[in-house]
């Protein structure tokens, strides 16, 4: 992972660099970026690219004690050193740094910053291994990790923010290197990824998708014996470490080592497009949920349910579960398992053409290329491609028809973005993850994630900041989970900063966030964002919900309201009262009892952190 990389911007443009020591070149020469602040501040403004970054993350990340009076006005000497350093961004001549009312801004373009190339390059290796391309993938993939020059941001870990960034870009790196070493198994090329795999194994113990990369390539390259003690290696430590058993799926690996040639063991076949579950940034193992689990691989593993939805609020796990799932149940889809995200990044609604063709090319369907013209009108734009998407949609349905496969829609934003994908014949079974029920939506079988138990949530805690830290405070280790109402990106969060904010005591960190005007605020690593994830879910609402939820919200402080509680508080008649609520439980913003109950008699609850921030957008 440290060759030379190949530089990809032209002539008279600025290279930048995360991955290694922050660099900055101009044809070939590297630019001096200024004192050790004002390279804090860029290499800040470069973990977000073309995102607005809030003064508050810039100031944290140079000061993160004692900012001084005077932090705002030294960011602002920082940010013009640095647009007069860097120059205007593209050919129009526009500001490579601007401020807005979101924070400042850098424009970079693709080629100007190697994590975007790096990126890029990953995303297309796992299109071509998707569409049977290995060798494109291993080359697309090798390319990717060329880039890297060494630990990121090696020299300003010292930040508390820029170390969670780097941590961040580790674990992507980690990723894309089990891609590659997993496609030239495949590709019976295993011993090129032998000694990378040792290495990498030895500085990361318990990931267990790199050791059995590892033992794969050893297996397959004759060193069976070699291969066996890596698994005994491996289930020593777990139970010396966590005092667990490796994975079903690790022992499974094992066995059909035992005795047999090098090619008793293949790695799973390109087509399982199923990654890494939703936000990148978030690294903590699956946890909890094991009712819902058992729930989801029972109904789905049958074969007697071809549509499940799982609902829940942002944050609530949906994606996490769902790619657990869809792992555990490999055995079951021998045609493969497919995960399409049916969002872009910013949380607006792919169309219909773009998610039909990106399923044409994971699962190789005939006539998978992306239909011409406007492909952000939800029926693939007018004329001729509406015919190209019908057309590619008449093949979808024709491969489902002949194929057990399992395909995941991930954060679908409502039952338009999917009728047309679901199977109408056949074997193959669909994953909806969606933060609102989908009323519309039959026959499916429903599962709603509610917030994780205290067990749950302390489990996941412990996973992230040691379980011997968890032990010295439990009560404020409660506190924190309790806080974060349960909602496992929260509790997620929560860990990540603990985790870097090592001299924090838990009990102050549990008083932060039992402020009700500071907790969104403490939610916040690296570029993981809780607020951000609930400002999602809050412009899914119409208008008029988002309104109800403010007034309701005040009334969930005390752990729950009545309907007749809601009723005073809307100034309403009850009929329209219970529209009200019903259309907040239907998006997936009011929680009630799980069995059955007459209006008047449930107690009703909003997430207590979406109820802050229904504070915050609504002054209630």
């Amino acid at each position: 992972m440290t060759r030379p990389p190949v530089r990809t911007a032209p002539t008279g443009a600025v290279y930048f660099s995360l991955l290694g020591p922050l660099t900055a070149r101009l044809d070939g020469h590297e630019l001096p970026l200024g004192p050790r602040k004002q390279r804090l501040v860029l290499a800040t403004l470069l973990s977000r690219p073309n995102t607005p970054v809030p003064v508050e993350v810039l100031t944290d990340a140079v000061w993160p004690d004692d900012p001084p009076r005077t932090a705002r006005k030294n960011l602002q000497v920082y940010v013009s050193a640095a647009r007069t350093l860097l120059g205007p961004a593209g050919h129009e001549g526009r500001d490579r740094v601007v401020h807005g009312c979101g924070g400042y801004l850098l424009r970079i373009a693709e080629g100007e910053l190697d994590t975007l190339r790096f990126g890029s390059l990953a995303r297309a290796g796992r299109a071509a291994a998707g569409r049977g391309d290995l060798a494109g993938a291993a080359r697309l993939l090798r390319e990717a990790l060329d880039l890297w020059e060494g630990p990121p941001l090696n020299d300003l870990r010292d930040s508390a923010g820029v170390a969670e960034e780097a941590g961040r870009l580790e674990a992507r790196c980690l990723t894309v290197y089990e891609d590659w070493a997993e496609t030239e198994i495949e590709l019976g090329r295993p011993a090129v990824a032998v000694d990378g795999l040792r290495d990498l194994v030895e500085r990361h113990p318990l990931r267990e998708r790199l050791r059995a990369a590892w033992m794969n390539s050893l297996h397959q390259s004759g060193r069976q014996a070699e291969a066996l003690a890596v698994y005994d290696d491996y289930r020593q430590l777990m139970a010396r470490e966590l005092g667990l058993e490796p994975s079903p799926a690790m022992a499974a690996l094992y066995r059909s080592m035992l005795g047999r040639g090098r090619e008793a063991r293949r790695p799973a076949p390109a087509r399982e497009a199923v990654g890494p579950a939703a936000p990148p940034a978030c690294t903590a193992a699956f946890t909890g949920r094991p009712g819902e689990l058992r729930e989801l691989l029972e109904v789905l593993g049958c074969g007697e349910e071809r549509v499940v939805v799982v609902s829940g609020p942002a944050g609530a796990g949906k994606s996490a579960l769902a790619l657990r799932a869809a792992h555990l149940l490999a055995d079951r889809f021998p045609d493969g398992r497919v995960r399409v995200r049916v969002r872009r990044e910013d949380g607006t609604a792919r169309s219909r053409a773009e998610v039909l063709a990106e399923l044409g090319r994971l699962c190789g369907v005939a006539g998978n290329a992306a239909p011409p013209g406007n492909t952000a009108s939800p029926d693939g734009g007018a004329g001729g491609d509406r015919a190209a998407t019908a057309a590619l949609a008449d093949a979808w349905q024709e491969w489902q028809a002949r194929h057990r496969a399992l395909v995941v829609l991930d954060d679908v934003p409502d039952e338009a973005s999917v009728r047309g994908l679901l199977s109408r014949s056949g074997k193959c079974s669909v994953l909806i993850t969606a933060r609102g029920q989908l009323a519309g939506l039959a026959p499916v079988h429903r599962i709603a994630l509610p917030a994780l138990a205290d067990g749950e949530a302390l489990e996941l805690l412990g996973k992230l900041i040691g379980a011997g830290r968890l032990r010295a405070d439990p009560g404020a280790a409660l506190r924190i989970v309790r806080a974060c109402g349960g909602l496992p990106l929260a509790v997620e969060v929560s860990g990540m900063r603990l985790a870097v904010l090592r001299h924090l005591p838990l009990a102050e960190y549990a008083d932060r966030l039992d402020d009700p005007s500071a907790a969104l605020d403490e939610l916040v690593a690296g570029d993981v964002s809780v607020r951000h994830r609930i400002a999602s879910g809050w412009q899914d609402l119409a208008d008029g919900d988002r309104w109800v939820l403010g007034r309701l919200a005040g009334l969930a402080e005390a752990g729950g309201f009545t309907l007749d509680r809601a009723t005073e508080a809307l100034g309403c008649g009850e009929r329209a009262a219970i529209r009200a609520v019903e259309s907040l439980i239907d998006a997936g913003a009011v929680t009630s009892p799980a069995g059955e109950v007459t209006a008047h008699a449930a107690l009703y609850e909003v997430p207590r952190l979406l109820g802050l921030y229904a504070h915050e957008r609504e002054g209630v």
